[in-house]
């Protein structure tokens, strides 16, 4: 009952955002009501369970939004992207655009959750298609599965870690087995999925990206853009090192508050006010407009995501998760494909793939002992099938959507295919591993 209720919400969103034209973050609330009512709440639980829903997803990712794009209007409107984007041409060619894209991708992914990098990056994705004439999805579609890979298969990020935990695996042999699929996942998932929409010509919304044409002494050095651009990829680092090395005392301490993406980006948001603001002639008054710019620009998305958010809670707090739960706790398969299987279905259920991910690690954990199954190959097939089929009760399909300026269909065309190829590669990968490693 709780996947018909599931799949009845999902049609009426289309619905009301397809044929009806209503904006996304209001048919987001309306379906959610819809759910919870649907699924045996009251309208008063419904709409507590929305509220929560909604202050628990702006409280993680409201601020991570605004100061991304603050970052990244600094770094588009003093020229750093194109400076950026000029040093990577020269040096590799447009031929090799996409792999330059997605190598920069998975290793500023590595220690950004995937919402900061992505926002870290996006600056440079817009320059790149509006300087070079190269097609949007063309390099947005590598740039996307690269994060998205990092993200699902790999310590530091929140699912992995706490999964690893929860199975007793080994955080390091966690990242190593990662990597095996980690290469495959991002090529068929980016350059090769970009191959069916290379004559797309969607453009980036005019309320984000204004085109620009800068004269070589206008432009910042490249390696001033290439700090500024990197200074929360380089806290993060900071930070996921000292959580590995699990080192302790003051300066670990502050190194740790310092990574928290929150903070990483003000950094880096604080540093390129003066980087690519000040110390190149701007007035503090031109910058705050640049900020007030930005700031507006990503209203809409915040509320949509947020609203995502209302709809995954009140699905959650109707116990889809624990429905799916008791459902396979009967299955008597692999370990590997259980967790998999489990992770996938919930994050069709709920959305988020760090809530679908550890809710299958509870379900899954019990089940390793005397299996004879690695714990890390486990944790990178349930992480990896936390990925699966991202559709509309997701933040990452509507950041997809809103930055790339595409439809719902095309999303779902382009984002939702992209990130279920990620969860098949790294289920092959964990089985294909398992054949040579145990426990």
């Amino acid at each position: 009952m709780t996947l018909v209720i599931l799949g009845v919400s999902i049609l009426l969103l289309l619905i009301l955002i397809g044929r009806f034209k209503i904006n996304a973050f209001l048919a987001l609330l309306l379906v959610a009501l819809f759910a919870g009512i649907l699924s045996g709440m009251s309208p008063t639980a419904a709409l507590h369970s929305m509220l929560k829903g909604v202050g628990d997803t702006m409280g993680s990712v409201a601020l991570v939004i605004i100061f991304g794009a603050i970052l990244g209007k600094m770094i588009e409107e003093s020229g750093a992207a194109h400076s950026i984007t000029n040093a990577l041409v020269d040096r590799l060619g447009e031929a090799r655009m996409q792999a330059a894209v997605a190598v920069t991708g998975f290793l500023v992914g590595l220690p950004m959750m995937y919402n900061a990098s992505f926002l870290v990056l996006i600056p440079l994705i817009y320059t790149i298609s509006a300087t070079r004439n190269i097609p949007l999805m063309w390099i947005g579609i590598p740039l996307s599965s690269a994060l998205s890979v990092t993200h699902g298969y790999l310590p530091p990020h929140p699912a992995p870690m706490a999964v690893a935990a929860m199975y007793k695996a080994d955080p390091n042999l966690t990242l190593l087995y990662g990597l095996v699929p980690a290469l495959p996942g991002v090529i068929l998932a980016g350059p090769v999925l970009a191959r069916f929409f290379r004559h797309m010509r969607n453009t980036p919304p005019p309320n984000l990206y204004t085109p620009r044409e800068f004269r070589p002494e206008q432009l910042p050095g490249v390696a001033l853009s290439v700090f500024t651009t990197l200074v929360p990829v380089l806290l993060m680092l900071a930070g996921a090192l000292v959580s590995l090395l699990a080192l302790k005392g003051t300066a670990a301490g502050i190194l740790l508050f310092a990574s928290d993406p929150t903070i990483a980006l003000l950094t880096a948001a604080l540093v390129s006010f003066y980087t690519l603001g000040i110390r190149r002639g701007r007035s503090m008054d031109s910058v705050m407009q640049s900020v007030n710019t930005a700031v507006a620009g990503v209203a809409i998305i915040i509320l949509i995501i947020a609203c995502g958010g209302a709809f995954k809670q009140v699905l959650l707090d109707a116990g889809a998760s624990e429905g799916i739960k008791a459902f396979t706790a009967q299955l008597k398969i692999s370990p590997i494909i259980t967790g998999w299987c489990v992770a996938a279905l919930i994050r069709i259920a709920v959305g988020s793939a760090t809530v679908a991910a550890i809710t299958a690690g509870g379900v899954v954990a019990p089940l390793l002992a005397g299996s004879g199954v690695s714990p890390e190959l486990v944790t990178l097939a349930t992480t990896a099938g936390s990925l699966m089929f991202s559709h509309v009760n997701d933040v990452g399909f509507w950041m997809f959507k809103e930055y790339y300026n595409v439809s719902v269909r095309q999303t779902f065309a382009i984002w939702t295919v992209m990130e279920t190829i990620v969860a098949i590669v790294g289920l092959a990968g964990a089985l294909l591993l398992g054949l040579f490693i145990r426990a």
